[in-house]
């Protein structure tokens, strides 16, 4: 069999070892051509290389967007790692990075799912913590623990000092956020 690629033609080896009558299977070309097993035409291949593309990308933006919708927080590496350099992705590489990209997408879904449960309960605990402060003393809350951006914190104090913690009397004191900025000393 003979292919032209680009105006250049090329010998191509069979790919069925046995004839086709052999197998009781029409001759190649034609209509039939692309069922014969271990023959896909081309256009079934764009197709497939087409529908894992926009498999990765839908799987991309769809990281994207939970970076999106956690965006304070660090704590994830939402980068894309390349496939090894500039080049066209045959279809085993597509699958991989497809396949990469789903579990990725898996464990920082679980991730922002663990850490939302985590935000609750701390939100629950603060709102004990304002209610009744004396059962929680020198006990700090934190923005990062509830899922805020900023530097703030609530913490559990002694109103008016050693008198106030002898006395049992004790207060939730809010910080006012992030120190300010200093020049240059």
């Amino acid at each position: 069999m003979v292919t032209t690629v680009r105006g250049r033609t090329k010998p191509m080896p069979e790919l069925l070892e046995h004839p086709p009558s052999a197998q009781g299977v029409k001759p190649p070309g034609g209509a039939h051509a692309a069922l014969l097993p271990g023959r896909v035409s081309d256009d079934a291949r764009r197709r497939a290389r087409g529908d894992l593309r926009r498999q990765i990308a839908t799987l991309e933006r769809e990281l994207a967007e939970m970076f999106a919708e956690v965006f304070p927080r660090r704590d994830v590496g939402f980068s894309v790692p390349a496939a090894g350099g500039p080049r066209v992705l045959d279809m085993l590489e597509l699958e991989r990075v497809r396949d990469s990209l789903a579990a990725r997408v898996g464990d920082v879904r679980g991730w922002i799912s663990d850490r939302g449960y985590v935000e609750d309960e701390n939100r629950a605990f603060l709102e004990q913590l304002i209610a009744e402060p004396e059962k929680y003393p020198w006990v700090r809350v934190s923005n990062e623990d509830v899922g805020e951006p900023g530097c703030r914190h609530w913490h559990s104090r002694p109103r008016w000092g050693l008198v106030g913690m002898l006395m049992g009397w004790w207060r939730v004191k809010l910080s006012s956020g992030c120190p300010l900025a200093t020049g240059r000393g």
